[in-house]
């Protein structure tokens, strides 16, 4: 993966590391306490000092980026396949830090960010891509649902993608749709949402090893 994506690696390695160069340009104006946790209710409940805040996250970020692709590309059953998931490999760290890292310096210097509103969204988001994406993706032990079952044979992996890309999507949208609602109950929504898109593939992919493969 590394070789046939040089580029991609270089201009996605430099977008995590664009926040950084941000913090530097910004370093006067930023405090000497930066935000790094917000609870449930979007409030700020963590504070690290100024240089953590800058160069700390894209750092953190860039290595788990590295290891990330590293681990993919060594999975054989990769190799030459699963193209779009590999994207969604290469681009979704960078899309985080700068998310992520663009939160912490508006919170920093005083904006009002909506973190309530902006959590759910990206996770609901997030599925809603995965949904689309790994359904396509074929039986490998680095991208998708990873259980003795899924791994058994390329029908119970294909069968369980299958319902979890429709589950997924449509939990996805669920999720985007409580970033409308007050907190705590968007919170109480999304809390048992997410626990039934994880839930309901892996209790699919054991009927199915246990009914149809046993």
């Amino acid at each position: 993966m590394l070789k046939k994506n040089k580029w991609g690696m270089l201009i996605s390695s430099l977008v995590i590391l664009l926040p950084l160069a941000v913090g530097l340009l910004l370093w006067e104006q930023l405090p000497e306490r930066m935000p790094i946790h917000w609870n449930a209710a979007g409030e700020v409940d963590g504070w690290t000092g100024k240089a953590t805040g800058v160069f700390l996250g894209p750092v953190i970020v860039l290595i788990a980026h590295w290891l990330c692709v590293l681990v993919t590309g060594l999975d054989p059953k990769n190799k030459d396949k699963n193209e779009k998931a590999k994207q969604l490999i290469l681009w979704i760290m960078p899309v985080l830090s700068l998310l992520v890292n663009g939160l912490v310096y508006a919170t920093a210097l005083g904006r009002e960010v909506n973190v309530d509103m902006l959590m759910p969204g990206m996770m609901g988001v997030l599925f809603v891509v995965l949904g689309n994406i790994l359904p396509k993706c074929s039986r490998n032990s680095t991208i998708g649902i990873k259980l003795p079952w899924t791994l058994h044979s390329d029908e119970n992996w294909y069968a369980t993608h299958r319902l979890a890309g429709k589950v997924w999507i449509a939990g996805g949208l669920c999720i985007v749709g409580t970033v409308w609602l007050p907190m705590p109950l968007s919170l109480w929504i999304m809390l048992p949402v997410t626990a039934a898109l994880v839930l309901i593939p892996c209790i699919y992919s054991y009927w199915f090893y246990k009914t149809k493969e046993a």
